[in-house]
């Protein structure tokens, strides 16, 4: 049994951020697995209960969705679960609330997926120095160009959070460079034109995408947007540093609860291991 001095010190310890958990995934010869859920769908209960059986499952990096009520970037399922979660009262407050839960029961990262205009409307600082105290790792910030990010910047800068800008099949030469330059943690590279959903198989585009991002310096290129198999996994793997799954997870989680997310999750792990 451990002593009050060591539970205290266990708890102090800084959580891991996104990019501590790819390059321990990398060492152990694994694609990192990124899950996406949103926060507080079907309750927040379940929301937490959910995220911790990615991180008892195989997945490296949660990446918390902050429901927002225009959400440009989300396809229809992932639209439900985040408008079920407003409707049921949830308030972006919530979210560190559902972090901080989620960081004392699992050692994966923990980051949080917003849109930039909950994160304004908060306080760029007073948003960073909560999320930070949560225990969260830093943001995946789909709307915001590294250009109008100077806040972000000092913010990220003054808690210590990573910040994760998209490039996608359309970015220009300079903006794969910005988004690059600007991130820490990882690049999450955007393998389709379009929003999120689980589809047959990951586009073409994708291997192009974590090239160019590769190309202009970047440490860390996971790729998200189509991914809902093993065998996804395994084929993002053999060019990039992580796969990102949500909507599957979300379909699963809306399916069969909590249990049903580390049931997939265990799935989609097993395609994480690079061939030697």
């Amino acid at each position: 049994m451990s002593t009050p001095d060591q539970q205290h010190e266990a708890t102090a310890e800084k959580p891991p951020t996104a990019g501590d958990a790819i390059e321990r995934a990398r060492a152990a010869g694994r694609t990192a697995l990124i899950g996406y859920l949103p926060a507080g769908y079907p309750s927040i209960d379940e929301s937490v209960e959910a995220a911790v059986q990615l991180g008892e499952n195989g997945v490296d990096v949660i990446e918390i969705g902050l429901p927002y009520s225009d959400p440009v970037m989300d396809g229809p399922v992932i639209q439900a679960a985040t408008s079920h979660a407003l409707a049921n009262g949830f308030h972006t407050r919530d979210v560190f609330e559902v972090v901080r839960r989620i960081t004392e029961r699992t050692d994966a990262a923990v980051v949080v997926m917003t849109y930039w205009n909950l994160v304004d409307r908060m306080g760029v600082d007073e948003f960073a120095r909560r999320l930070a105290e949560a225990g969260g790792a830093g943001l995946v910030t789909p709307d915001l160009v590294p250009e109008e990010a100077g806040e972000w910047f000092e913010a990220s800068e003054e808690h210590g959070l990573d910040r994760i800008f998209l490039t996608a099949p359309s970015s220009s030469d300079e903006r794969v460079r910005l988004a690059v330059e600007s991130s820490r943690g990882f690049v999450y590279g955007v393998s389709v034109m379009g929003v999120t959903g689980a589809r047959g198989k990951v586009s073409d585009a994708a291997e192009r995408v974590v090239a160019r991002a590769k190309a202009a310096g970047a440490r860390n290129v996971c790729v998200g947007l189509g991914i809902s198999s093993a065998d996804h996994v395994r084929e993002i793997g053999s060019y990039a540093d992580g796969a990102i799954v949500g909507t599957a997870l979300v379909k699963a989680l809306r399916d069969g609860g909590p249990e049903a997310v580390g049931a997939l999750a265990r799935e989609l792990a097993a395609g994480t291991a690079k061939e030697s």
